[in-house]
């Protein structure tokens, strides 16, 4: 596999992932969306690690990185989720137009 399959593989995700944020209703989805578009990113970085101008393990390390933020982005975002359900009774997105209860 070259740079360009990597590329397009990531691509691909990457706008799976940006549809089903712009369309999506349940909010639950919104973070699987979110989660599919930082791992198009993870495949954009570890594929220019290894075939960009100067291979070497940086691309690596920030993929790790970005592994440790969006699990914690899914801790967090599934805690809020479940406190907002909980408070408004749905999963729908457009229905959290407020914070008060």
């Amino acid at each position: 596999m070259n740079l360009t399959s990597y590329l397009a593989l990531a691509a691909i995700l990457f706008c799976i992932g940006l549809y089903g944020v712009i369309t999506k209703r349940n909010a639950v989805m919104v973070l699987f969306s979110i989660e599919l578009m930082l791992n198009a990113v993870n495949i954009n970085l570890v594929a220019f690690a290894k075939y960009g101008m100067v291979p070497n393990i940086s691309g690596q390390v920030f993929t790790l990185f970005t592994i440790a933020i969006a699990a914690a982005e899914a801790a967090v975002g599934i805690a809020i989720l479940l406190a907002l359900y909980r408070n408004k009774g749905t999963a729908e997105a457009d229905k959290y137009n407020s914070m008060k209860g």
